[in-house]
């Protein structure tokens, strides 16, 4: 009723402005039928299938890699509070300033920084001054492990090198923001002066330029030995006297699926149509391609596979991805795309942040081929306060399930923990820009084709 006078009283203003008759021009049945139209569409929108990655039959998701995700968890926070540590003058820090960064390191209340510290007492060590202040400092391990990272990012710098100029010569525009390469820091192994001096020692590849106040990387020439995908690579013979040029490419993509993950004909009929349709090279100009056709969507799935070859374990939070959907000619909904094709991504939906794995580089849980930094990452996680929650977990490596609160079991008693400290001395919004066109997809099928639901 109440609707109805609403409609009614409209109706009247409307009239009269426009010098029409006041009186209402639908009747009681119109309106009737107008809200059962309302009524009707908004149960369809209740009854319709929700698209939420943590509502995916748990039978499609991928155990081995949700123990990867919780292994990188847990790395990531050490990995953090360390980056946090060396940027003090004494690399000390007062135990209680690293509860600023709670929300960075994505701990969750009531869990404190402090507690998630004194987990790890062989990465780092607690010191109390005189006037009963709590230092934060490396263990000896820790130190060693850190000169350790030095050396072999050194090592890996032409191989950081090659891959940054790729990644620019994905982008529509040859260059990329430099705050958002920041965020590829330690999946690519980029040296902690990054942004200060790093990106400045190699010019014949690329420079900072600075365009509406902003800092962006900028490529400076284009290699031709490097505008070959992984892909490529693999599929080509050694010792090729021509290299071929960026352009139309029909190579499949390797495809790895669960155990229990059955594939039915009609499934296995779409995975073979879509590995048999050419796409762009991820090097070509993509300015032809129609958002919303097949070949725009394939080659955006060439250019996500190619990051993810990049980095050294093969696994990128999905906002990473996401920031560059518009330099790398992606569809602005990312997610859609990368849980259709089930296969060749995996989407880990653990924490606060969703990620992305290349499921071809993994077996089991473990990466099939590690790299020294990835093999350095393992040391760190090895040597956590980390307890499983099951019993029987001796290392993080085991194949069972994690849970974070395990981190902050138990007590520590304080006097083990501390030493004698006789002196007083001792990381932003990104305005990107977005797809014009947003209908870059067909997902009806999704959820029939991979079992999402």
């Amino acid at each position: 009723m109440a609707i109805r006078c609403f409609l009614s009283v409209t109706g009247m203003s409307n009239g009269i402005a426009k010098g029409l008759p006041s009186q209402f021009p639908f009747t009681t049945e119109v309106v009737d039928a107008l809200l059962g139209c309302h009524f009707n569409s908004s149960q369809r929108r209740l009854m319709s299938k929700s698209r939420r990655v943590q509502d995916r039959s748990k039978n499609k998701r991928i155990h081995d890699l949700e123990i990867a995700t919780e292994r990188w968890k847990v790395a990531s926070k050490i990995l953090f509070i360390m980056d946090v540590i060396k940027k003090e003058p004494e690399q000390i820090i007062p135990l209680k300033n690293l509860e600023q960064f709670r929300q960075q390191i994505n701990l969750s209340k009531p869990h404190r920084v402090c507690d998630f510290v004194r987990k790890s007492p062989k990465l780092f060590d607690l010191y109390k001054d005189y006037r009963g202040v709590v230092w934060c400092g490396f263990a000896k391990q820790l130190e060693n492990l850190v000169e350790e990272e030095g050396r072999l990012i050194e090592e890996n710098t032409e191989t950081a090198v090659e891959h940054i100029t790729r990644l620019l010569m994905m982008s529509l525009e040859k260059r990329l923001l430099l705050d958002k390469i920041a965020h590829f820091r330690r999946d690519f192994g980029f040296p902690f002066d990054f942004r200060k001096n790093w990106i400045h020692m190699f010019p014949e590849h690329f420079k900072v330029v600075k365009i509406d106040g902003l800092e962006y990387l900028e490529l400076n020439s284009w290699n031709p030995s490097w505008a070959i995908t992984e892909l490529e690579k693999k599929a080509l013979p050694e010792n090729l006297s021509v290299l071929p040029s960026p352009g139309i490419l029909c190579l499949p993509f390797p495809m790895k699926f669960p155990p229990n993950f059955k594939k039915v004909f009609r499934i296995g009929g779409k995975i073979e149509h879509f590995q048999k349709r050419p796409y762009l090279s991820p090097y070509s100009d993509p300015n032809g391609l129609i958002p919303g056709s097949q070949e725009f969507n394939k080659r955006a799935v060439a250019v996500m596979h190619e990051i993810l070859s990049f980095t050294i374990e093969k696994r990128l939070v999905t906002d990473h991805l996401t920031h560059f959907r518009w330099e790398f000619v992606m569809p602005q909904k990312l997610m859609r795309l990368l849980l259709k094709h089930f296969g060749i991504f995996y989407v880990s939906e653990r924490g606060k942040r969703f990620s992305v794995f290349l499921t071809e580089a993994y077996e089991g849980s473990q990466l099939i081929r590690q790299s020294p930094l990835a093999l350095w990452k393992e040391k760190i996680v090895s040597l956590t306060g980390y307890r499983g929650r099951k019993r029987g977990v001796k290392n993080f490596d085991e194949s069972l399930d994690y849970d974070e609160g395990d981190l902050f079991d138990g007590e520590l008693d304080d006097q083990d923990t501390f030493s004698n400290f006789e002196d007083e001395e001792s990381l932003d919004t990104i305005k990107e820009p977005g797809l014009v066109d947003d209908s870059e997809m067909d997902v009806r099928d999704l959820y029939d084709t991979y079992g999402v639901s």
